[in-house]
């Protein structure tokens, strides 16, 4: 195998016409290729380097045929050879084989023997070449460690990663022959500069590469790299939206992790869930919804669901482990919305168009009949001993009091309308998402935002003119519908699968519509709690 890379490299080496400067480096190069020692020693059983900084000949090699003039096809085809990543990867195999004695030396009589089999520690320093343009980030961030600049992490997906000739904890020690100090800034802002073949000069960590897991989340807060002052290196980090969906990468670093948009485009660093808690467990969170929009209410029922209302205002929404799943069907849908919004119409639109695929709960209450009513038309009748008795069970979703009478939604009929094959159509309080937001349940959430004002008002003058409502809002009635919108979009918004503005009753329904037909055609992202 040697002597026929010897013999077509003479072919190719006959063929050069470089001026008198390259003469030199070419008859050295000649004589080690037709060297009789080299042809003993490369045939030997035991294999021995001519020599261990081949990488660093080619790079003075390619310098010197840069100058050429009108070079031939050959010497051209030559200088693509030699800067092509694969061909400089196994120069530096070589090198770092020709840089360190991996035999053990026999014990030596003077010394403890249990010494003799401690493994001899690796000192070698070697040459790594990269080609880069001028700007590009190599995907590589450095710490100090000893007085030395150590690589701290290596992003997934960039130019290191993809040549896989560094690791982590290799210390760099010269750029292109220049030393690199100990700023790790500095560093970074040389190899931003450089172009073309970069020679790296590092001391190897040979530090055993483990495999990593890869992990989906989803966001549930939005980050830009350029306004934190943590992160170790502004151009590494990966700017996100809250909702976004991220692939984690790399979890060994404790306060970064490294991920990429599931949509695409490079891996950057972002903050580990430990960091970003730390930094969020001292904000202040905003106060409790406002449940009202003014004016006494005669009808309305505000339903509380107290089991997890404490727990939600000191939750921390940081990343959130997903699942990608194909399609299927969910059992519940949820409507999420302010008071006033609109949700309450597109219940009811959606469950009339389809009656045999969409149903829904009837509530229960410990109020009297009235006369014309039966039990299971608009609510399901219970003595106040057994709804309490129920509540303090938990078998309650929801519930609340008004004028002295208990109303709730219980968890069984839920049960009964998906067990009977129906998408369970609701429109809870937002606390209660929490509850059924699990596998049993796996409901499909949807908020409905209000819109603007004049949109809103107009909306209203339109639904008490058709006969839908008898109460016209004043502008402050509007106003409050709005800021309660809004609130609810920021204090719940992690939990929405699909958010809708309610600026024309139709157009949200067939919007709706289109979303639940997606399910049954398109994967869907869910909690990883539902899969595992």
């Amino acid at each position: 195998m040697f002597s026929l890379y010897l013999t077509a490299m003479q072919q190719v080496m006959q063929t050069f016409d470089f001026p008198p400067s390259s003469d030199l480096d070419l008859i050295f190069l000649k004589g080690i290729m037709e060297s009789p020692m080299a042809h003993e020693r490369m045939e030997e059983t035991r294999l021995e380097a001519v020599r261990e900084n081949n990488l660093q000949l080619v790079q003075e090699i390619l310098q010197d045929m840069a100058g050429v003039r009108d070079p031939s096809g050959a010497a051209a085809e030559l200088q693509k050879i030699l800067q092509e990543p694969h061909f400089q990867s196994l120069l530096q195999t070589h090198d770092s084989v020709a840089s360190k004695n991996y035999e053990t030396p026999p014990p030596s009589p003077l010394m403890d023997p249990t010494l003799s089999n401690q493994p001899v520690p690796p000192d070698a320093v070697r040459m790594v070449g990269v080609r880069k343009n001028a700007g590009e980030h190599l995907g590589v961030t450095f710490r100090v460690e000893g007085g030395e600049l150590v690589i701290a992490r290596i992003l997934h997906g960039g130019v290191i990663d993809q040549q896989g000739l560094l690791h982590v904890g290799d210390v760099i020690r010269e750029v292109n022959g220049r030393e690199v100090g100990n700023d790790p800034q500095a560093l970074q802002e040389m190899l931003r500069e450089a172009s073309g073949s970069v020679v790296l000069k590092i001391l190897p960590s040979y530090q055993e590469q483990h495999p990593l897991r890869q992990v989906f989340v989803k966001c549930h807060f939005s980050y830009d790299p350029s306004n934190d002052s943590l992160i170790p290196c502004k151009e590494a980090g990966l700017a996100f939206r809250a909702g976004d969906l991220l692939q984690i990468v790399n979890q060994e670093d404790p306060n970064w992790w490294q991920a990429c948009l599931v949509k695409g485009g490079s891996a950057g660093l972002i903050p580990s869930q430990l960091l970003e808690e730390k930094r969020k467990a001292f904000v202040k969170r905003d106060g409790a919804l406002c449940g009202s929009i003014g004016g006494k209410k005669k009808k309305r029922i505000m339903y509380v669901t107290t089991k997890n209302a404490e727990f939600d205002r000191h939750e921390l929404l940081i990343y959130e482990e997903v699942a990608k799943m194909p399609p299927f069907r969910r059992k519940t849908l949820i409507l999420i919305g302010a008071q006033g919004v609109g949700r309450r119409s597109l219940k009811n639109k959606l469950l009339t168009s389809d009656t045999l695929r969409y149903g829904t709960t009837t509530p229960y209450t410990s109020r009297k009949r009235k006369e014309g009513e039966w039990d299971g038309q608009s609510y399901s009748f219970v003595s106040r001993a057994e709804m309490e008795q129920d509540i303090k069970a938990g078998r309650y979703l929801e519930h609340g009091e008004y004028e002295g009478n208990l109303y709730g939604t219980k968890i069984s009929s839920i049960q009964e309308v998906v067990a009977a094959g129906k998408m369970c159509v609701l429109d809870v309080n937002p606390q209660a998402v929490k509850v059924l937001r699990t596998a049993e349940f796996v409901p499909y959430v949807v908020f409905i935002g209000a819109p603007g004002f004049d949109t809103l008002k107009s909306n209203n003058l339109g639904a008490v003119e058709t006969g839908l409502t008898a109460k016209q809002l004043s502008d402050g009635e509007l106003l409050r519908i709005i800021e309660e919108s809004e609130r609810l979009q920021q204090a719940y918004g992690h939990y929405f699968d699909l958010s809708l503005v309610n600026s024309d009753l139709d157009e949200t329904f067939q919007q709706l519509q289109a979303a639940l037909e997606k399910l049954r055609t398109e994967p869907q992202w869910v909690p990883v709690s539902w899969v595992y």
